[in-house]
């Protein structure tokens, strides 16, 4: 386990505001949200200034968007007394540290992004010769790294994406932390954990430095960890002493693998906005009824009578996820028999996909109508974000050498 894991449970991941969410949004990242923000300290973002990398000119509905973004989180059973959700650009520390890494990040690094010459390919129509969109790795590394997150939840498509941050704190942490008087410092923070937990530091110490025990890294973590008279900076110092590096300032986050279950979108491929594919969070019955019974299903069942695999049909994959084993296996074998026809195998999965938007409607209904409250959740969690990003900034100074006193 990497030091930032050991040091916190806290969790950051944020979401572009592109709009009303769709199922796809939800079972993809939305749930998972929900789940974690009651196992640890959770900050949650609309990423409003991501938008402007791809789509700068033009700009009219991008408060709107973000406000519809917070309402179905709101919808989906975010709550704002477990977990810190905000908007990006009301936290103006991120624009800060997004500057100081890129003074110190190699143009390389962000050109070799796999999704940077991707998009460029598929977003031919747009004009994307700007650095906002070449350093968007960047301004992403800002957003995980000043909160110092033990983990970031991703599916495994979105391992890659974390990797660049860990290369970026690890490119920070080695420029700036080792500071002029660090041996110094350590020796005092040692002595603040106690004589017998101080002689038991360095015997663990030494036999990770000299064995590479890992069992005795782990033991001196947590001692680190339960050190009551260790300021945030003790800890940050003697975990890199522990391998022996430098302080570590920006601890390296571990990825928190999520479950992802494949939502496919009303044409077979996977939901997204921009095949128009979509259903949203919110939508009215009528209109979701009447997508899903038209939703594509397996080619091979022309007739009725015609048997089908439900692996070829998306509609099993929306099985997978809203309907019990019983029912799953009804679906199953009717299919691959002809005993049902595409109809019928759909009427489950719609009642209960109804049944989940009506929950999210009558959710968000109080939100719909009352923005005051919608704006005030968010300012108050503004606040306490801006909280934990002043820390990280006063140590950023500090390490680099621009905190003024």
């Amino acid at each position: 386990m990497p030091a930032s894991a050991s040091q916190n449970r806290r969790v950051v991941s944020g979401m572009r505001p592109t709009g009303r969410l769709h199922l796809g949004n939800y079972h993809g990242a939305l749930a998972n949200w929900v789940e974690l923000q009651y196992q640890y300290e959770c900050f949650f973002f609309v990423a409003d200034w991501h938008a402007l990398t791809t789509a700068y000119e033009n700009t009219e509905d991008l408060k709107s968007n973000a406000t519809e973004v917070i309402i179905d989180w709101l919808a989906a059973g975010l709550n704002p007394s477990a977990c810190t959700f905000f908007a990006q650009s009301r936290v103006p520390e991120h624009a800060e540290l997004h500057l100081v890494l890129s003074m110190v990040t190699p143009v390389s690094w962000l050109e070799r992004v796999p999704t940077y010459k991707d998009q460029i390919e598929q977003l031919k129509d747009k004009d994307l010769s700007t650095y906002g969109f070449l350093g968007y790795p960047l301004l992403q590394g800002a957003d995980i790294l000043m909160y110092r997150p033990a983990y970031v939840p991703v599916g495994e498509d979105q391992v890659a994406h974390v990797e660049i941050t860990r290369e970026i704190a690890r490119r920070f942490n080695n420029i700036f932390g080792r500071e002029p008087d660090f041996e110094s410092r350590v020796a005092s923070a040692i002595k603040r954990l106690g004589s017998r937990n101080a002689a038991q530091y360095n015997e663990l110490r030494r036999k990770f430095q000299e064995r590479g025990d890992g069992e005795a890294l782990g033991r001196a973590r947590t001692l680190i960890e339960s050190g009551k008279s260790l300021t945030v900076a003790d800890r940050e110092r003697l975990l890199g002493y522990l391998e022996g590096g430098g302080r570590v300032v920006l601890p390296e986050p571990s990825v928190l693998l999520t479950r992802t279950p494949k939502v496919p979108g009303l044409d077979g491929r996977k939901m997204s906005k921009s095949y128009g594919n979509t259903i949203a969070m919110r939508e009215e019955p009528a209109s979701v009824e009447k997508k899903l019974k038209a939703m594509q299903t397996d080619p091979a069942r022309v007739r009725r009578t015609d048997p089908g695999d439900p692996e070829k049909c998306p509609v099993w994959d929306l099985h997978k996820i809203y309907s019990d084993d019983a029912t799953r296996g009804w679906a199953q074998s009717g299919c691959r028999s002809a005993g049902i026809g595409c109809l019928d195998c759909k009427k489950p999965v719609i009642e209960s996909v109804l049944k989940q938007l009506q929950g999210f409607r009558e959710r968000a209904r109080e939100f719909e109508e009352n923005p005051e409250l919608v704006r005030g959740i968010v300012a108050d969690g503004c606040e306490r974000a801006r909280e934990a990003a002043r820390a990280t900034m006063a140590e950023v100074r500090e390490a680099i050498g621009l905190e003024y006193r």
